[in-house]
């Protein structure tokens, strides 16, 4: 099987290959089509299905991964949390999948709301370089209990799911 990934991100590609280890894996660099920082629920659905999409219109493939990390307000818990969705498509059917959400630290948030991204905001916080292709958000505020390719393979799974089981 031959899976597309809308993205040369290292965790987004070993996520997908830990979902699918039988499947030949190629990334594929392709535009979300939404701000560099998603916001909202339907912002971060909307960048993983154009990836998703743009990632299967550019090869042979028979299924798509796009995946995209954002952040959305809560109400209730109340807060600024880490939200990333995975869609799959075969170019007929789309499904989605969630990974875990975490609240994000106030000061992060802060700065997010001013207008920041979370990937440079984090590596000026923790002054470090590329978290978000590392352990990103999630790696650091569970202190790497999630490994953010751990919590992007369950988005993944998420949105496979529904495929795999109509070859049952």
């Amino acid at each position: 099987m031959h899976v597309a990934v809308g993205s040369e991100n290292p965790t987004k590609v070993a996520a997908v290959e830990a979902v699918r280890p039988d499947a030949r894996v190629t990334p594929v660099a392709v535009d979300s089509g939404v701000p560099e920082q998603p916001w909202g629920r339907a912002e971060t659905v909307e960048g993983a299905r154009n990836r998703a999409s743009a990632a299967l219109s550019a090869t042979e493939s028979a299924f798509a991964v796009g995946i995209e990390g954002g952040v959305a307000e809560r109400p209730e818990p109340g807060g600024l949390w880490l939200v990333m969705w995975a869609a799959v498509t075969d170019g007929t059917d789309t499904h989605f999948g969630a990974g875990p959400s975490i609240r994000l630290p106030d000061a992060v948030a802060g700065r997010l709301r001013d207008g920041g991204e979370l990937g440079p905001v984090l590596d000026d916080e923790l002054d470090r370089d590329a978290v978000a292709r590392q352990e990103g958000a999630i790696g650091v505020y569970t202190a790497r209990q999630v490994s953010r390719t751990d919590a992007l393979a369950d988005a993944v799974a998420g949105a496979f799911g529904p495929f795999l089981r109509s070859r049952e």
